[in-house]
């Protein structure tokens, strides 16, 4: 036989032939068979013409390598090994193949498993053992440790033996810094993973001024902690003590982003080690700081503002090279994770505005804590934003300060998985682990995760294992329910001795420099609290600048009301642009019919529908140079069918926006459907709306009871950041609302709450009912100057009906009304006729001119609050004045009695409207739940609120 030389491809052949032969010796040739019948264990032998493996199983016979190229077991060719069979040589090489083949199998544990064993816990706890890791199971021996293999192993330089492998792969991958990367499906993002960390083993080489830099950051970052400890004792500051190579982490990521050409980072992080950042990163002076641990100013304080733990900030960095970075800290409330995507939308605005290149150009900083990265599911909504077109920033750097702990809560009682950062594995991003004590670690793992958000432009994160020296807060008493932790963290020095030390054995730094640094920062903080001490520092209330220049917020005085109508030949142009589809483009035939009866209705022959009206709006904004943005499930066909903004080619289906195709002066227009998502959704569209004063940004919930889920957003940010951060917004909210018989939880969007969160001008909530008030509303949000949120009720069944209609000629001329008048005392009825005036908003609106009509009841009027807030007594006034006093004034609603408008007016003004007309109200019974789940219930109820409209008061 001839000398066979082995290989990993060969090595399967020769098993290949062992199977066979099992099947059937006379199947292989008869060196092979000569050589396969000297195998100790001929009961694995099957009866010629067997099957190999039973259909039940599948499974193939094992092939026993050690037998045949060595039974001895000694690593080495047996002796008359080239007379009994195969050569000696062949015998060897197919042993160094055995090895390979095992070695490689290694290799790949280490990849994919490393990370279990590193060294991760700067409390020095045990990792359980990892078998998988272990040689002994892959058959490889102290005996092996010399031998030489391959050099595609791993990277590094060739000539490796067995031993200098495993070292090489502990070095890079179970030490002080560990990964996990081998999810990820796409090779080259995993190859250049791979090449970097094992070519360098997961180590930075840094210069004597970088290791003086991180020192001092160090520095900074305890002395702050400390002095707030020891000059305001007992206070809540929610300590960084423990987590501080968080700062230098920081400096390093804005030095090296801003050497990269990055021009903005948008930071959001929660309450714990805020205090810090904003000192020893944002540059805010200690002296406002510490002033706010004095609260020496409640009176500018009195019924608004935020704990200094939750405010934001600004600044505008050099790096070292000289390149500038503007850093802004979002504002946060308690609620920790909820910022991330509000985060995140303020960098996707910011890349808009830029235009080209600009992922390059701005990027967001999220810092988030371990208990709630893992516990707080707007985590994973966040994630799944990151590689969507509509959502997508080139690449977020999430930095997980991970205390291992959650207030009282240890990691076995908050996650089921290893790492709190286990849901960031839905994403082909890799996860950096590194122990925060040891800072050049973690400089390695900074510099390799944002050359990794850089090259590829997804996410990375970066776990940084630490400890929360202190309790929840600063009068907290951890010991209570982690005894033997804090027994433990109690006699830990902290990283800056531990760092000092290392620098001081490689004589990187001398303890007079050290000393002087800590000296320079101690006598920096002193005088920075005698500032603060000495009453003359005063807060102050900047106006808003930048983009936000000429925007003003709180109450309407002053506020100048615009005109929102639109020429009417400008408007029949627009919606015939909206109709012309390019020659190419196979449009659904009932798009078709859609698309005719717009046309109609662009040369008056037919009214404006609701869907129409909207268009309007959307292309008369754009063409006046004003971005629009809307967002939501469903909304680029709309829930209802009725918008179409994105058409499907039914040939192809490759999509066309109208809207998009005015003119190349047009400002852009976005029009994304959503995921089913509305935490991270609506976070995200507020956000944008913090970066676009100048644009229409909008979010559509598929039925308005559905945003709910995203109540956090809604009470945390949307309604009260104004009055806490003095942060403006102009999102508007289309929340479908209406009572149609469809169920609890597909009637309701639960008006009385956004009423409930109404007060001092923060929002506006509006239930229009036509649709020019529709396209006047959305008008007026942009073409003012007043910046406040917008609410709005928008219909359902009323999306196609006949009677929610409005000519051309509405839209051409006038602006939004808060309150309509009664249709026929505005025809020119005489107002004394009137007995009774129904107040109503919405839908029912509908029904009760109906009713109205088959009652045959003039002495009726019905009139609408098209905004419920702000709603002043003028509003209703200038329409109620022709009205005689003393007839009574009936609120009525689709809506249960303890729901809706209704407490919310009757509060606002009390049992006699105006002082002229005695209050009641017509509505469901009180409920639990909104609405019934039977239609035939619904049209029972619906009739008997009717009946009572127009029937005797009670």
């Amino acid at each position: 036989m001839e000398e066979l030389r082995l290989n990993s491809q060969s090595l399967a052949f020769v098993e290949d032939l062992y199977a066979d032969f099992l099947v059937d010796p006379d199947s292989v040739s008869p060196e092979w068979r000569e050589c396969f019948n000297r195998l100790d264990g001929s009961e694995n032998r099957a009866a010629p013409g067997s099957p190999m493996a039973s259909p039940a199983t599948g499974r193939r016979p094992e092939f026993p390598r050690a037998s045949i190229f060595n039974p001895a077991g000694n690593g080495h060719a047996p002796a008359g090994a080239a007379e009994a069979g195969p050569s000696a040589q062949a015998q060897s090489d197919a042993d160094d193949v055995a090895l390979q083949h095992n070695i490689e199998k290694l290799v790949r544990s280490y990849r994919v498993r490393g990370h279990l064993i590193a060294k991760l816990d700067p409390l020095g706890r045990r990792r359980p053992k990892v078998e998988e890791l272990d040689p002994a199971c892959y058959g490889i021996s102290m005996a092996d440790l010399g031998r030489k293999v391959s050099s595609d192993t791993v990277y590094g330089p060739p000539g490796l033996t067995v031993g200098q492998v495993l070292e090489r792969l502990h070095s890079t991958y179970c030490r002080y810094v560990a990964v996990q990367y081998m999810h990820i499906d796409d090779v080259e993002p995993k190859t250049f993973l791979m090449e970097r960390m094992e070519m360098s083993q997961n180590r930075i080489s840094l210069t004597d001024a970088e290791q003086i830099r991180i020192l001092t950051k160090l520095t900074d970052a305890v002395m702050f902690e400390e002095f707030l400890q020891t000059k305001f004792v007992g206070a809540k500051s929610f300590s960084l003590e423990g987590g501080e190579s968080l700062i230098p982490l920081v400096d390093m990521l804005i030095e090296k982003a801003g050497d990269e050409g990055v021009e903005e980072i948008v930071i959001a992080m929660a309450h714990r080690g805020r205090l810090n950042v904003l000192a020893n990163i944002m540059d805010k002076c200690p002296s406002l700081i510490f002033r706010e641990f004095e609260d020496a100013d409640p009176d500018f304080q009195m019924g608004r503002g935020d704990v200094k733990y939750h405010l934001g900030y600004s600044r505008d960095w050099v790096t070292e090279r000289g390149n500038p970075v503007h850093l802004s800290l979002c504002f946060n409330p308690s609620h920790l994770e909820f910022v991330n995507p509000v985060a995140l939308g303020r960098v996707r605005a910011k890349q808009d505005r830029v235009g080209h290149g600009a992922y390059n150009r701005c990027m967001g900083l999220v810092i988030h804590g371990d208990a709630a990265f893992a516990g707080e599911g707007v985590v994973q909504e966040t994630f799944n934003l990151s590689a969507l077109d509509a959502y997508n920033t080139g690449g977020t750097v999430h930095i997980v300060v991970n205390n291992q702990i959650g207030f009282t809560t240890s990691p076995s009682q908050s996650r089921s998985n290893t790492y709190a950062t286990a849901v960031a594995k839905m994403l082909q991003i890799p996860i950096f682990h590194v122990n925060g004590e040891d800072p050049e670690g973690v400089a390695q793992t900074l510099k390799l995760a944002m050359d990794f958000r850089s090259r590829y432009g997804r996410d990375v994160v970066i776990d940084m294992y630490c400890y929360r020296r202190r309790g929840h807060n600063e009068s907290d008493e951890p010991a209570f329910t982690q005894p033997l932790l804090y027994e433990a963290i109690g006699k830990r020095k902290t990283v800056r001795e531990g760092y000092l030390h290392h620098l001081l054995r490689l004589g990187g730094v001398t303890e007079s420099q050290a000393g002087e640094i800590e000296r320079t920062r101690r006598e920096y903080l002193e005088g920075e609290l005698k500032i603060a001490r000495d009453g003359d520092l005063r807060p102050i209330c900047e106006l808003p600048g930048g983009v936000w220049a000429g925007y003003r917020g709180s109450d309407e005085a002053g506020v100048k009301h615009v005109e929102t109508g639109v020429a009417a030949d400008r408007l029949a142009h627009l919606l015939r642009v909206q109709t012309q589809m390019p020659s190419d483009f196979h449009a659904h035939r009932k798009i078709v019919r859609m698309l005719e009866g717009r046309a109609a209705m662009a040369e008056g022959e037919r009214p404006l529908d609701w869907a129409a009206a909207e268009a309007l709006a959307f292309a008369s904004l754009s063409t006046e140079g004003y971005r629009l943005r809307m967002t939501g499930q469903d909304c680029e066909r709309g829930t209802f069918s009725h918008r179409h903004a994105v058409l499907h080619d039914v040939k192809d289906g490759h999509t066309y926006m109208p809207l998009a195709h005015h003119g190349e002066d047009q400002a852009p227009i976005t029009i994304a459907n959503s995921p089913l998502s509305e935490i991270g959704v609506l976070g995200f569209e507020y956000g944008y709306s913090l970066d676009t004063p100048r644009g229409l940004v909008i979010w559509e919930a598929q039925f308005g009871d559905f945003a709910n889920v995203a109540q956090v957003i809604i009470d945390q940010f949307i309604v009260s950041a104004e009055d806490k951060w003095f942060r403006f917004s102009g999102l508007v909210m289309l929340l479908p609302h209406g009572f149609e018989g469809l169920g609890p939880e597909h009637s309701s969007a639960r008006l009385e709450r956004y009423l409930m969160l109404a007060a001092d001008h923060n929002i506006q909530v509006i239930q229009p009912t036509t649709p020019a008030q529709y396209f006047h509303a959305l008008r007026r949000q942009v073409l003012s100057n007043w910046r406040k949120p917008l609410i709005v009720m928008t219909p359902k069944s009323l999306l196609r009906s006949p009677v929610c209609v409005s000519p051309l000629g509405d839209l051409a001329s006038g602006r939004f009304q808060r309150v309509l008048q009664d249709e026929p005392v505005s025809a020119g009825r005489d107002p004394k006729t009137i007995r009774r005036i129904l107040l109503c908003t919405g839908k029912i609106y509908f029904d009760l001119v109906a009713h109205r009509e088959e009652l045959k009841r003039e002495d009726v009027a019905i009139v609408r609050i098209e905004e419920l807030y702000p709603l002043t007594d003028d509003d209703v006034a200038s329409v109620l004045d022709p009205y005689a006093d003393g007839i009574p004034a009936v609120w009525v609603q689709d809506e249960p009695e303890n729901m809706g408008a209704w407490r919310h007016l009757r509060i606002r003004f009390g049992e006699t409207l105006l002082g002229r007309f005695a209050l009641s109200c017509v509505s469901r019974e009180s409920s639990a739940s909104p609405a019934t789940g039977s239609m035939a219930a619904h049209r029972i109820e619906r009739e008997e609120i009717l009946d009572k409209a127009f029937g005797e008061l009670t």
